[in-house]
């Protein structure tokens, strides 16, 4: 079976609720703060600060800032978590989070910073704009051909490096999402899509294969705690 065929058969590759294009921008940002919940106590922020750190630990002897886009921001969680663990490095860093619709991008910009609606299959800046581009818990929810073409622009915009952190398939983590999100106050329907991402997720030599059919590049790709999975990469 070719990569393509695979990832699309991938076992729980059904349709979550917000992926839906009609799902209703209200309910997708209360879901989205269900997840920022889940990756701060889960390992979804500490994920992608592991990979951060070696880029803040080389800009910190040059005194340059550096810049930040995070692609699929969702509650911003990520790009506030970025900026904490910058200053902690002595970096100055400025981030911008992207979401597919105004109102997303709206209730992401009290964490994000800045914040726009966008494309992420056209993002909206030339290439090579920010030093850092990160894609968290988003490339799951397409399959492979969209997943390429997102993997694609992410190379484009980023100048130094490439972060996607992705969550890790299996069964025992799908089951602790369904259970810790009874005491969590999970709405249902992060309980149905949280369950289902994790299902869809990645292993490490599938993560890795896409990158690298996607944009020619060999990525470091790590499990990580939480059942989390990361792949970074130089864009050069």
């Amino acid at each position: 079976m070719s990569f393509t065929a695979a990832w699309s058969a991938a076992p729980g590759r059904g349709e979550e609720f917000l992926d839906h294009p009609a799902a209703d921008p209200k309910l997708a940002a209360r879901s989205l703060r269900d997840v920022a919940l889940c990756n701060r106590l889960f390992g979804g922020i500490n994920a992608v600060i592991a990979e951060l750190r070696p880029v803040f630990n080389t800009a910190r002897p040059t005194g340059r800032p550096l810049t930040l886009l995070d692609v699929g921001t969702g509650a911003g969680d990520v790009p506030a978590a970025a900026r904490r663990a910058a200053a902690k490095a002595g970096v100055a860093l400025h981030t911008v989070g992207m979401e597919r619709s105004a109102p997303l991008a709206a209730a992401s910009r009290e964490m994000s910073g800045t914040a726009l609606a966008g494309d992420a299959f056209a993002i909206p800046f030339a290439d090579h704009s920010f030093d850092i581009v990160v894609c968290a818990q988003v490339l799951h929810h397409f399959a492979a051909p969209d997943g390429a073409r997102l993997l694609a622009e992410l190379h484009r915009v980023a100048r130094q490096r490439v972060i996607v952190s992705e969550l890790r398939r299996s069964r025992i983590a799908a089951a602790g999402v369904w259970l810790a999100s009874w005491p969590m106050g999970f709405h249902p329907v992060s309980r149905h899509d949280g369950v289902l991402s994790v299902m869809r997720g990645f292993r490490v030599d599938e993560l890795a294969q896409a990158v690298q059919s996607a944009t020619g590049a060999r990525p470091t790709v790590r499990n990580r705690r939480g059942f989390r999975v990361t792949a970074s990469w130089s864009p050069a």
